[in-house]
């Protein structure tokens, strides 16, 4: 069975992400789709609000399992059996970024192999700093997040 993980702080999850969860699932035979903490971040939406957008996301998707880990991505990976990190990418920022992240996982779990994907161009302009953004100035959320979605944040 091959299982992969995409992990994010996905605050909140958006079309990009969800696209990604998409294509992944049709990829893999199990995928876990991983709320982490960074600690470099402070999220703006609560930990339970995020895995309650995670759920409604990730309903129609049956070999998708949503999970909640603290620390590093590789343990999570080790403790199910898991090699491939599958990671959505913008730009060559985006790659950058990864690619030393990367790197660094590797030294830790040297089985562990990443699958780039790169989002569809409509969704290019999407990230959870520009939803936060809309979010606080009272702007339509319907280009960023899905329907489900949207009717979690406004719970």
């Amino acid at each position: 069975m091959k299982k992969a993980v995409f992990a994010g702080t996905f605050d909140p999850v958006t079309l990009g992400h969800e696209e990604i969860i998409k294509r992944a699932s049709a990829l893999f035979d199990e995928v876990y789709v991983a709320l982490c903490i960074n600690p470099d971040k402070t999220a703006y939406f609560s930990l339970e609000k995020r895995l309650e957008m995670l759920k409604v996301a990730c309903k129609p998707y049956k070999n998708v399992k949503v999970v909640y880990h603290e620390g590093l991505l590789v343990d999570l990976m080790k403790q199910n059996g898991i090699i491939y990190n599958v990671r959505g990418l913008r730009n060559s920022i985006d790659f950058e970024y990864e690619e030393v992240m990367h790197r660094y996982n590797q030294t830790l779990y040297p089985q562990m192999q990443i699958i780039y994907l790169p989002c569809e161009n409509n969704f290019v302009s999407v990230s959870s700093t520009a939803v936060r953004n809309a979010y606080k100035n009272g702007e339509s959320l319907e280009n960023y997040l899905s329907a489900p979605v949207c009717k979690v944040i406004k719970k």
